[in-house]
């Protein structure tokens, strides 16, 4: 099991990165905006399993690496806030319309979900993420690391896409709110921007048994 004491931080960090706006978030809205609520879901539902693909890469990578060497797991850990940090910096500096829905063509509801989860599984950005976040909360003394990762990535798989399923059911009244306010771009991406970064140094200065 997962260090029971770092167990309400990362409840904390999941629903400050769940509600975040990125790739996933972006595809959701544009099949929301074009087909409806039940594409949006669909959507959130093959973005789930694509999460739990990088779950088990993740799990099988970290108990390698812990095998291997104790300090090589630790780099992996403050390599991963500082790649945290870096995403804050990068969305903080940023000047397009990059987190406006994309366009999509509309398709059948099977095509919808497998667009999902590839857009979700090759995204190395997201694979990134999962290794860059989950370390922080693992215990190593406790053993059993590709247990430990694979229960919070399984967290961290639903909560994400319990919020995309969320916001397909809200997207319909927003739609032209969302698609044509430049200030509502901003603020997600200032938001986005100081969440990452706060994150990224919580986590990079905090000791093993202070997270």
């Amino acid at each position: 099991m997962a260090d029971p004491n770092s167990f309400p931080l990362f409840l904390s960090a999941v629903v400050a990165i769940t509600v975040l706006p990125g790739p996933d978030t972006l595809y959701v809205l544009g099949r929301s905006l074009e087909q409806g609520r039940i594409a949006g879901i669909v959507s959130a539902l093959g973005i789930f399993v694509g999460n739990l693909g990088h779950t088990a890469a993740a799990a099988v990578g970290l108990s390698a690496i812990l095998m291997t060497s104790a300090l090589a797991f630790n780099l992996v850990k403050y390599a991963g806030a500082a790649y945290l940090i870096y995403l804050g910096i990068k969305t903080l500096l940023s000047r397009d319309r990059s987190f406006l829905p994309p366009t999509v063509h509309r398709a059948g509801l099977l095509q919808v979900f497998g667009q999902a989860v590839l857009t979700n599984l090759l995204n190395p950005k997201a694979a990134l993420f999962f290794l860059a976040f989950v370390p922080q909360f693992i215990d190593p003394a406790s053993g059993q690391v590709a247990l430990q990762t694979l229960q919070l990535g399984v967290i961290v798989a639903a909560a994400s896409s319990l919020w995309l399923a969320l916001i397909s059911g809200l997207i319909s009244s927003l739609r032209r709110f969302l698609n044509r306010s430049q200030r509502f771009v901003e603020i997600q991406r200032w938001v986005t921007g100081s969440l990452f970064v706060g994150l990224g140094l919580r986590l990079a200065v905090a000791e093993t048994g202070d997270r």
